[in-house]
């Protein structure tokens, strides 16, 4: 699973810890943890014997299979640091990420600059398995901006940045060989695959992308609208991908 839990979970405990234990995922990957104290509170409530964040640190992670190492790593420039995560069985390695936020041309070019820069810092695990999933806080090539449905501040951004933004980073992700996983498996869908807002869902932020060579290891992708608390838990759906 990946979840955005919104200002660091706080208040939103019980709401948080009742939508990952009815997902069940094995682990979750978390954005906007920035309260180490309040993820060990979601952890325990859902019974994840193993969790790690760091204050002030939007990435953080729980997990119910023993876990061999993890470690931050946050490149120069970068807004968030990457978190990487790995195991020894299954033999995987996760990396969670949670690029800049805001829409227009600029925040665009610095996500870009973030996600090559993860990209580089990974490439001696490039060749095995593994999946980076996260907040990208960017748009897939293809996929409208429903401009009409943003903020009042958000349009007046987008309007200067000529009226649309840039898709670099998920291009990015792409040219690298990585195959976005909704997309693959649902190649013809007329579901958008939105994870916000929670209200209103119009627009697909959160993802999670797996090499090629292994795309077919990914079982499946869900959007996670239940139960009843995932309405008040967070401003995102989270998502949990299934692999074999």
């Amino acid at each position: 699973m990946s979840y955005n839990i919104r200002y660091g979970g706080v208040g939103k405990e019980r709401e948080l810890a009742e939508v990952i234990r009815a997902a069940a995922p094995d682990v979750v990957m978390l954005q906007e943890a920035t309260h180490p104290h309040v993820v060990a509170h979601i952890a325990d409530a859902a019974g994840y014997p193993h969790h790690a964040s760091r204050r002030a640190y939007s990435t953080g992670f729980m997990s119910r299979l023993p876990v061999k190492s993890y470690a931050w790593h946050q490149p120069r420039g970068a807004r968030h640091a990457f978190l990487e995560l790995v195991f020894t069985e299954p033999d995987l390695r996760l990396y969670g990420l949670h690029l800049s936020a805001w829409f227009s041309k600029w925040s665009e070019r610095r996500r870009h600059f973030e996600i090559r820069s993860l990209l580089e810092g990974i490439k001696e695990h490039q060749h095995g398995f593994h999946l980076l999933l996260g907040d990208f806080n960017a748009l897939a090539p293809g996929e409208r901006l429903v401009v009409e449905k943003m903020p009042r501040w958000i349009r007046a951004m987008v309007w200067v940045s000529g009226r649309d933004i840039a898709r670099d980073t998920i291009q990015a992700m792409l040219d690298a060989r990585y195959a976005d996983v909704w997309r693959r498996l649902n190649p013809d869908s007329s579901d958008p695959g939105y994870t916000f807002p929670i209200w209103d869902p119009h627009v697909r932020l959160d993802y999670a992308f797996v090499p090629m060579t292994y795309a077919d290891r990914v079982a499946s992708f869900e959007i996670v609208k239940s139960p009843a608390e995932v309405a008040t838990a967070s401003d995102h759906h989270p998502i949990v991908v299934t692999v074999t």
